[in-house]
């Protein structure tokens, strides 16, 4: 109900413009300081991608305008090894810095320059990683111990600032409304769905994967108990850590304004808070079946069965 209810409440802010489907990826080696250092290093992925898509939008010589994303982060591929990415769907255009325009893309197919993306993108998130590491919020235990060392880290920094990044950017298979289902299925779970589970047998798990590198076809893994734990465990974030974020016009404070606005620039119908209501009723209607005896568990709705009563038989009259 919370995932149905939370897909209601995002679709019901989509605007009438063409919208991106953006990919921010770490690469391997600084994804897997997050072993050690989750927080600080989910913490940094998302500012270092707000900040990349509010800057370069906002340059004049790119779009020129104050833009809006949600932000969803993910932690695993399908082999649940440790793959941190942050999922952003963006409207293609922004409020003018007047407040007075809406600032579209040039095309419905180019948001923004994926080399500019990626270039920004690392250079912020190895400035904050080394702000990070001077102020002391990283630690390093075990195999690897030896980044402790402000020699080693440098150079750690040094070898990352030497690749590309992957920056991912492509309108939306379908519409917004298909990605935010594909986003859906990930925002109120962790790793790897029941589907995918195919048994455990004699202390061994197996599950099914895409492998992307082989056409996305369809295989299975089999893992021995431990490390299959061990990998799921991996993807558990901090305590009150938040995965789904939002920024620009749609950061929290701003959202119900700045959206009114958009509405307004684009000669948009206005959104009617009654009908966002009614749908979220309906979805929660739809989806709040709690046993009536516990008021825990949720009941699924099988079937029907009418019984039907037989009459009791009179009690016979004495004809005397």
């Amino acid at each position: 109900m919370a995932r149905a209810k939370w897909l209601a409440a995002r679709e019901a802010e989509l605007l009438p413009v063409p919208y991106f489907h953006v990919v921010f990826t770490l690469p391997q080696k600084i994804g897997a300081l997050a072993l050690q250092n989750a927080r600080e290093i989910y913490r940094i992925l998302f500012r270092a991608a707000s900040e990349t898509l509010l800057t370069i939008a906002a340059d004049r010589k790119r779009l020129g305008a104050d833009v809006g994303f949600l932000a969803v982060l993910h932690t695993w591929g399908q082999n649940l090894h440790l793959h941190p990415h942050l999922h952003c769907v963006v409207p293609g255009g922004g409020i003018s810095p007047d407040g007075l325009h809406w600032i579209g893309c040039k095309k419905k197919s180019f948001f923004l320059p994926v080399g500019v993306l990626s270039s920004r993108f690392r250079n912020l998130f190895l400035i904050y990683l080394r702000k990070a590491f001077q102020a002391g919020r990283l630690k390093f235990h075990g195999e690897m111990a030896a980044l402790a060392s402000p020699a080693a880290f440098a150079a750690l920094c040094r070898q990352a600032r030497r690749i590309q990044w992957v920056v991912f950017v492509k309108p939306p298979f379908g519409g917004p409304e298909q990605v935010l289902k594909y986003l859906a299925r990930y925002t109120h779970r962790v790793a790897i769905s029941n589907r995918r589970l195919l048994s455990m047998e004699e202390g061994r798990v197996s599950f099914e994967y895409k492998d992307y590198a082989d056409g996305n076809q369809s295989k299975v893994m089999t893992l021995e108990a431990a490390e299959f734990i061990r990998r799921f465990l991996l993807h558990i974030l901090p305590s009150g850590f938040v995965r789904i974020r939002q920024f620009g016009f749609l950061a929290n404070r701003a959202r119900g304004k700045k959206l009114a606005l958009c509405r307004v620039l684009l000669g948009a119908s206005p959104l009617a808070k009654t009908a966002v209501i009614d749908h979220g009723r309906k979805v929660e209607e739809q989806y709040d079946r709690r046993c009536p005896a516990c008021k825990i568990g949720y009941m699924i709705l099988v079937r029907i069965v009418l019984i039907a009563r037989l009459a009791a038989p009179s009690p016979r009259q004495d004809s005397s």
